[in-house]
């Protein structure tokens, strides 16, 4: 069979964790399908949950938003980097558009980078976006941004067409306009078997995630006296003064390491333990509100900084998963125990969309194959 190509943004680790369920649904349904994944997203979040063989190489595909911690960015420097993506891309899709040709690939995916579009329409491939935003309409948003916003604006309307995810802004450059439920990972274990495998106490239990770009700041010892809870905080949270490695730390008053290498070994996945946790305490992004969606598990989330998604997602959130706000002040103070209390209590979500956006999505990619 000829081969597909997936571009991923490398921004955070949503892109990747839903586009890898469509590659699952592809790899379900066509189990010889030749997948190709460009992607600057780590090696190690693929070989653990990918269900099948697959490709990948390593390639920066967009500049995305620089980071500096998952709580904050730096607005002037995204938009010097999205200004250089714009005067790099014709030559880096240029580039692309030959390895297209000369692998006779069959269909491009993008979630959601316009460089992958761009060269599929130089090559002649059939592209498709997916993604719940567009990169022209994230730099807009920034002084300085319009010039990338109208470059890249351009090529995704050349590009013609996407799959929309729920929480979504942007898109008005692209015509043709498919809409998806969510995708998202749903747990495989049930919750009482994740919590006995990590060896977790009885009572109310709340994942402290903060994906890649990690957080500093929070007052351990403040967070470590919340009664009546167990707080599972991930290797994105520094454990003590000293940040000493989750494999090697122990628990400390409420506070309990996730180990995650250790996690996958034993059988179980992230989405298992967002499944087993009664809250999930993070940065709001399209990615864990999903699986929150898909696991109905309760979110509590804090501001991110300057971020034109994050407004979207507070907005339509609260149709689909219980939720509630905690000041970034507070956050960090450790002082939790009045929120998570109050959000146990909260009513179910008025609007639950199904999440099996993945399947739909490879469906529809394999009757255009």
């Amino acid at each position: 069979m000829r081969p597909l190509v997936y571009y991923i943004s490398g921004h955070g680790f949503g892109h990747a964790s839903r586009s890898i369920e469509v590659v699952n649904a592809l790899l379900a349904a066509a189990p010889d399908l030749p997948i190709v994944i460009r992607t600057a997203a780590p090696r190690w979040l693929f070989d653990l949950t990918v269900r099948g063989p697959f490709t990948l190489e390593p390639l920066d595909t967009d500049p995305g938003v620089v980071q500096r911690d998952s709580l904050s960015l730096d607005a002037v420097e995204t938009i010097r980097r999205a200004d250089h993506y714009v005067r790099a891309l014709p030559a880096l899709a240029a580039r692309e558009a030959d390895g297209l040709r000369a692998r006779d690939v069959a269909f491009v995916m993008a979630d959601i980078p316009p460089l992958g579009l761009e060269a599929a329409r130089l090559a002649g491939v059939p592209a498709m976006a997916l993604g719940n935003f567009t990169w022209d309409w994230i730099f807009r948003d920034y002084t300085g941004g319009a010039a990338a916003a109208d470059a890249l604006g351009d090529i995704y309307r050349r590009a013609g067409r996407a799959f929309r995810l729920p929480l979504h802004g942007g898109f008005e450059t692209i015509p043709e306009i498919h809409d998806l439920p969510f995708i998202a990972r749903k747990a495989r274990h049930a919750p009482a078997d994740t919590r006995a495998r990590l060896g977790l106490p009885d009572g109310r239990l709340a994942l402290v995630s903060f994906g890649g770009y990690g957080v500093a700041g929070i007052d351990l010892d403040a967070l470590s006296r919340t009664t009546g809870w167990t707080l599972l905080v991930s290797a994105s949270v520094p454990f003590g003064p000293d940040r000493v490695p989750l494999a090697q730390a122990s628990a400390r008053g409420a506070l309990y390491p996730l180990d995650e290498p250790a996690m996958y070994a034993m059988g179980l996945r992230y989405e298992d333990v967002v499944a087993a946790a009664d809250v999930v305490v993070t940065k709001p992004g399209y990615g864990i509100i999903s699986e929150c969606v898909a696991n109905d598990t309760a979110l509590l989330y804090t501001d991110r900084g300057h971020f034109i998604e994050y407004d979207v997602l507070v907005r339509e959130m609260p149709r689909h998963v219980r939720c509630a706000y905690l000041p970034q002040a507070t956050l960090l103070a450790g002082n939790w125990q009045a929120a998570l209390d109050a959000l146990t209590d909260s009513p179910a979500p008025p609007d639950r969309l199904p999440v099996d956006g993945a399947r739909i999505a490879a469906d529809w990619i394999l009757s255009q194959l």
